[in-house]
């Protein structure tokens, strides 16, 4: 277009606008819209799916392991191999080509060379004997930002490391759920009736004491009954990834943020906050798992408080942009407020009883800077970690053509086969969310390692 054209907005002719319109539309539309994206996703996330309609995880070949999953020299494992028959051997899909194990194998190697091998090595990830699984909430009310991404590539990455992962999606959009493959028929697969159950109980203790006082105990209706019959057992589903398990979500979990607060109107001692936490704590899950990633949805809502209560870690994802820096601490401020609140009812009831009061700690709160371009967001990145200090992870997670593709194709860049890239393009697209991972790894570990020594020096 030549300089002295007019910008595509000048002399738009109303008659020919109007000829380009659809006719009005109604809430039918809405339907026919809805419909018509969910054809698409289902068209789309087959692109991920085996032959018999499920997620198939990809095999890692020798020099994938070698190099980011088990520390020995290519030489060594398969001199191991020859000398362990009895080891899972790998593939070939050519004559003498290179050998691809699945997941699953490469876990039995990796607790091989930990049994058999150099005890420095670390071929296990470490955990704290004894210690329950630390749950970790990734949270911004920002959308964009990057957070189911960096919360389903942490879980990868830990499941790739060794780690027993729980993967739970608080958020009815479900792109969590669909990342793994999930199939949620209903809000009875996904968290709603662990807090439908917590408020059941509640319910109970609470009638009791009514019925103590002679007053009339308030309803029981079906859906809490049949919660009360309900465990996490029950909506913890597997995966493709033999390591990972998740709950998932769907839209009808949507109406959990209307019903919560009106259980809380019924039974104003119901301590809401605490149904998630509780509910995954009394069913065993915290001693099944060393990690468990909470996709909370994009708004502070009553899911995302029942995420953040329950959560020992907090991430939170932004982008090195002006408006993302703005809204994030907004977010923060509305944290503070919405916390804050809780703890003040909580505890003028407290002190008047003479009971000890109530505080919310987390392990830790970081936050990180997503999708990152360091030719065009350096400046405000670098002002954005002057403001936050140690509160911002000193690691900036890149954005690559590797992330992209992998997104067109509903996959983690971890679930890529490298040989779909160029070999350069694969080592640092992975390398980005590797540092990720480690930024993160090296904060669970230095909590881990608190706790340890805290209850040690406890028991002295």
């Amino acid at each position: 277009m030549s300089s002295d054209a007019p910008p595509p907005y000048a002399n738009i002719d109303p008659e020919a606008a109007a000829s380009s319109l659809a006719p009005p539309s109604g809430t039918a539309a809405f339907a026919a819209i809805a419909e018509a994206c969910a054809r698409g996703r289902s068209d789309l996330a087959g692109r991920g799916l085996d032959e018999s309609g499920d997620k198939r995880l990809r095999r890692f070949s020798t020099w994938e392991i070698t190099r980011y999953l088990i520390p020995v020299a290519p030489a060594h494992f398969r001199r191991v191999l020859r000398q362990n028959p009895d080891l899972p051997q790998g593939l070939s899909e050519t004559e003498g080509g290179a050998k691809w194990f699945t997941l699953d194998e490469v876990l039995r190697l990796r607790a091989h060379f930990a049994a058999e091998g150099s005890k420095s090595k670390g071929y296990l990830p470490f955990k704290p004997a004894g210690a329950a699984a630390k749950i970790v909430a990734v949270a911004n009310f920002k959308g964009g930002v990057g957070k189911t991404s960096t919360a389903a590539h942490l879980a990868m990455s830990a499941a790739l490391d060794g780690y027993r992962v729980l993967v739970v999606d608080l958020d009815s959009q479900g792109s969590m759920t669909s990342i793994f493959g999930g199939r949620i028929e209903d809000e009875w697969q996904t968290v709603f009736p662990l807090l439908a159950r917590h408020y059941a109980r509640h319910l109970r203790t609470e009638n009791q004491r009514r019925l103590d006082r002679g007053e009339a105990p308030l309803p029981l209706d079906d859906t809490l009954t049949d919660a009360l019959k309900v465990s996490a057992a029950d909506v913890i589903g597997k995966t493709h990834w033999p390591n990972i398990d998740l709950i998932g979500a769907q839209l009808n979990l949507y109406w959990s943020e209307f019903q919560i607060p009106v259980w809380r109107m019924a039974a104003r001692g119901w301590k809401l906050w605490d149904a998630l936490g509780q509910s995954l704590a009394e069913d065993g899950v915290l001693d099944d798992y060393d990690l468990v990633f909470l996709d909370t949805p994009p708004a502070l809502g009553y899911l995302t408080i029942n995420g953040l209560s329950a959560a020992d870690i907090l991430l939170v994802p932004l982008g090195a942009s002006f408006l993302e820096f703005d809204s994030t601490g907004r977010f923060f401020d509305m944290l503070h407020a919405t916390f804050a609140s809780i703890e003040e009812g909580e505890n003028m009831a407290a002190r008047a009883l003479g009971r000890d009061e109530m505080a919310f700690e987390w392990d830790a709160v970081q936050a990180v800077i997503t999708r990152y371009d360091s030719g065009q967001q350096a400046e405000m990145a670098g002002l954005i970690q002057a403001y936050l200090g140690r509160t911002l992870s000193p690691y900036r997670q890149d954005f690559t053509a590797l992330i992209g593709q992998a997104g067109e194709q509903v996959h983690g860049i971890y679930e890529a086969d490298y040989r779909d890239f160029n070999r350069d393009t694969y080592v640092r697209g992975r390398a980005t969310f590797d540092e990720t991972y480690a930024a993160f790894k090296r904060l669970l570990l230095g909590i881990w390692h608190r706790d340890a020594t805290a209850a040690a020096a406890a028991a002295e």
